[in-house]
């Protein structure tokens, strides 16, 4: 997959936001045909995927005979991260349950125990939405439905594109291991089978484009150091 840099989660929803209002176009250096598809991959290659961790979401995480380590309720912040006793910081965003738990128990170990015993949980998930944003008719926050959906489901729940919107310039952001990816696609593609409907998830950002303001988007990203995605533009 595809792997996004960027500095907040909490400064990407406001990003996704702020661009409801506004036509955009993506840069010419994001992922975009078959090569977008490496970014996120086609619904049936992910429909069964364990659930990842989101902003927001609350975990319980223990770690047997020291409940010094042991918490019931410990919320994931907006950047997909939370502070642990005696390792720091953890980022949580785009890790299953089970991958967290190898990783703070490896930091553990490294550290300060022989063989660590910890569990991980997901109590509540907030982060099973997915924002669509740009050129729709009903731009918002959208609960996915199980935990998962395509992107003409989700472009659906938002009323579908305007009359003016761009088909071929759908983006897509995700954070993935911390990270944030995009990528471009081909509505107009995907409606009529010729591209693969590909598959959302929590915590997404979907942005259709316009053509009326030219550059805009590049522009957003050019000036904003906190959403760079895949390289320098």
């Amino acid at each position: 997959m595809l792997r996004f840099n960027g500095m907040r989660v909490g400064a990407a929803i406001f990003v996704a936001a702020a661009l409801g209002g506004c036509q955009s176009v993506p840069d010419a250096s994001m992922a975009r045909g078959p090569a977008a598809y490496q970014v996120l991959a086609p619904q049936d290659a992910q429909s069964m995927g364990a659930y990842r961790i989101g902003p927001f979401d609350r975990l319980t995480i223990s770690v047997y005979d020291d409940p010094s380590l042991s918490y019931t309720d410990l919320p994931v912040d907006a950047e997909g991260q939370f502070e642990y006793p005696l390792i720091g910081t953890v980022t949580a965003a785009g890790l299953t349950s089970g991958e967290l738990t190898r990783q703070i128990k490896g930091r553990l170990d490294d550290a300060f125990y022989n063989d660590a015993r910890v569990t991980v949980f997901v109590n509540s998930s907030a982060s099973q939405f997915v924002t669509v944003e740009g050129s729709v008719t009903e731009p918002g926050r959208y609960q996915l439905p199980n935990g998962r959906a395509t992107l003409l489901e989700m472009i659906a729940q938002a009323k579908s594109p305007t009359r003016t919107a761009k088909l071929d310039q759908v983006m897509v952001f995700r954070m993935e291991d911390g990270q944030r990816m995009g990528a471009v696609f081909n509505l107009a593609e995907i409606r009529r089978g010729a591209a693969d409907n590909p598959a959302l998830r929590g915590g997404d950002i979907v942005v259709v484009g316009n053509s009326a303001v030219k550059g805009a988007f590049r522009d957003f990203l050019l000036t904003a150091p906190f959403f760079n995605v895949f390289q320098a533009f």
